[in-house]
């Protein structure tokens, strides 16, 4: 698909594009472009969803982890298109209010920074990150283990929905997946990591469980708390989030942690009745 041509036909249209952009720094420049990529990679994740369902999804509604595979494919082709700027939208978007074209660059340059200052933090709003929602057959397999979760929970004072979240995110809740990463089971544990937080079966369901909530509540008592750091030193490492002071500038980090508050925001709204906590 081409890009959206903007005809002038008056010099005066020019003129007011420069005055609109005068009404914005570079941070809320970087907003706004990131804001645009995101409604263009979400758009395109959309259609490639509607485009997956009437094929009955790219590796079949019964192969083991299909739907896993299938939703992190989804999301990287989006994210591929929309950084190739192969629809075009975030261009549009993002000339229709400030009058320029998008600075890659620069762009990048100054998120990267705003990540750094823990300038994205988990919001309230109503339409952050709660239109993920996991698959039917992921959360079928995860009922299963409702009740090893809740003792998880109360046992690390972790809330039981953080903890569906990340093994929706890590695993679609499949206890014999593993990853390139050798990372293995329901909460993809290391072997180091499973070592030290005393996992001898990493298949295990129960001991996965408790290995990767034990680990998950000391990342949050690390960080006072702060769902985002717990989270980003879960998937990239506590060294990487010291190493940048904050969520790591790595794109699987980023989506990981959107997708996990996401998944949590979805599971909260069904305990009570579709209100938002986060």
């Amino acid at each position: 698909m081409s890009n959206v041509q903007l005809k002038v036909t008056d010099s005066n249209h020019l003129d007011q594009a420069q005055e609109i952009n005068s009404r914005y720094t570079d941070a809320q420049k970087t907003k706004i472009a990131k804001a645009a990529k995101e409604f263009e990679s979400l758009l395109t994740s959309m259609m490639l969803k509607s485009m997956d369902k009437t094929t009955d999804s790219m590796f079949g509604s019964e192969s083991t982890g299909g739907d896993y595979f299938g939703t992190i494919f989804e999301n990287q082709m989006a994210s591929m298109i929309s950084k190739n700027k192969s629809l075009g939208l975030a261009d549009m978007l993002y000339k229709k209010i400030t009058g320029e074209d998008i600075d890659p660059k620069s762009t990048d340059s100054e998120l990267l920074q705003l990540i750094n200052n823990n300038k994205i933090e988990l919001k309230k709003s109503a339409d952050d990150n709660n239109s993920i929602t996991p698959s039917t057959q992921a959360t079928d397999r995860l009922s299963q283990y409702d009740n090893i979760i809740n003792d998880a929970a109360n046992t690390y004072g972790v809330d039981k929905n953080l903890i569906k979240s990340v093994i929706l995110t890590e695993s679609a809740a499949n206890e014999k997946a593993v990853s390139s990463a050798k990372a293995k089971g329901l909460m993809q544990l290391v072997d180091s990591t499973a070592s030290d937080m005393g996992v001898n079966n990493v298949f295990n369901p129960k001991e996965n469980i408790f290995g990767g909530t034990k680990y998950l509540s000391e990342m949050l008592r690390k960080y006072n708390g702060n769902v985002n750091l717990a989270l980003a030193s879960y998937n990239a490492g506590p060294e990487n989030v010291q190493k940048y002071g904050g969520v790591p500038p790595f794109e699987e980090t980023q989506n990981y942690i959107k997708r996990v508050v996401g998944y949590f925001n979805h599971l909260n709204g069904e305990d009570y009745g579709n209100e938002r906590p986060l």
